[in-house]
Order: C-alpha cells, then sequence, then structure tokens
C-alpha cells in the first residue's frame, strides 16, 4: 500500500471526509496528491473529478478518491473518462470486491451517506485490495 500513488479531491459537500482521508494517508505513508477543494467554499465536483480521472487513467497516480455528499455525481463525472473505473461505495465488502474483480481506479464516496469510520474502513480495504487477474482480466478488457 505504501508504493500506491493516490489522487483525490473533493467538492465542499466532502471537504471534511477528505481531510479524515488526508489524515489515514499520511498515517500508512501513502504518498498522495490534493487536488482540492482545500475549504467549505462552495464548488464545482466535475471540475475536480475530471481532474482526478484524467491523472488517474493517464497513468500519473494509481488510484484516486473523490468525495461529495453523496459520491455519485463524482463517481457519474469520473466514469465518463476512458479508462477510469469509478465506484460509489457504502460497505467494505463492495470496497474488496470492486478491486479484485472490477480493479476499480478510482473510489468516490459520499460524506452525507456514511459516517467517517466507515468511510475510513473502506479505504483501507480498497487501499489493500489488489486486482485478481484471471477471468476478471478478460471482463476487464471488454468493458475497455
Amino acid at each position: 500500500m505504501e508504493n500506491l500513488k493516490i489522487a483525490i479531491g473533493c467538492d465542499h459537500g466532502g471537504f471534511h471526509l477528505k481531510e479524515k482521508i488526508l489524515e489515514y494517508l499520511e498515517v500508512h505513508h501513502v504518498k498522495y496528491k490534493d487536488f482540492g477543494i482545500y475549504s467549505l467554499e462552495q464548488s464545482d465536483y466535475p471540475i475536480v473529478a475530471k481532474e482526478v480521472a484524467k491523472e488517474v487513467a493517464e497513468g500519473n497516480f494509481d488510484r484516486g478518491i473523490l468525495v461529495c455528499g453523496t459520491g455519485l455525481g463524482m463517481s457519474i463525472t469520473a466514469n465518463k473518462t476512458k479508462g477510469v473505473r469509478a465506484v460509489c461505495l457504502e460497505n467494505t465488502y463492495s470496497a474488496r470486491v470492486s478491486r479484485a474483480h472490477n480493479n476499480a481506479n478510482i473510489l468516490c464516496l459520499g460524506e452525507r451517506v456514511i459516517g467517517q469510520n466507515l468511510a475510513l474502513d473502506i479505504v483501507d480495504v480498497w487501499l489493500k485490495t489488489g486486482f485478481e487477474g484471471g477471468r476478471h482480466k478478460r471482463r476487464i478488457d471488454m468493458i475497455e
């Protein structure tokens, strides 16, 4: 997990949770770049989602994390970028399977939907889970 480079961003609805995730990344020595926003000032989630998705799709970062009020807008926007497989998650089982089977490369979370402790558990599982490949790689290739 320490070798991962993470692109992370949020809008005003996900600011507090993003800050907690940054603390988690620091404690676990995970390299990251914060693409904003940096305050509670109202913002437009598509701007940040597109930037993080582009960086992940171009291979500048291994994975991305996006946070807004529900995670849904970030997920919809990020998935418009070729090569991105963004998932909006609310449980650790889906976090594990999204990585192991779907090789998801962007995690979207909703600050208004799940509590901080659950969100950090999801981040932990999602970052620690690798892609299984095999029969799943064939399906990912079909998506691409």
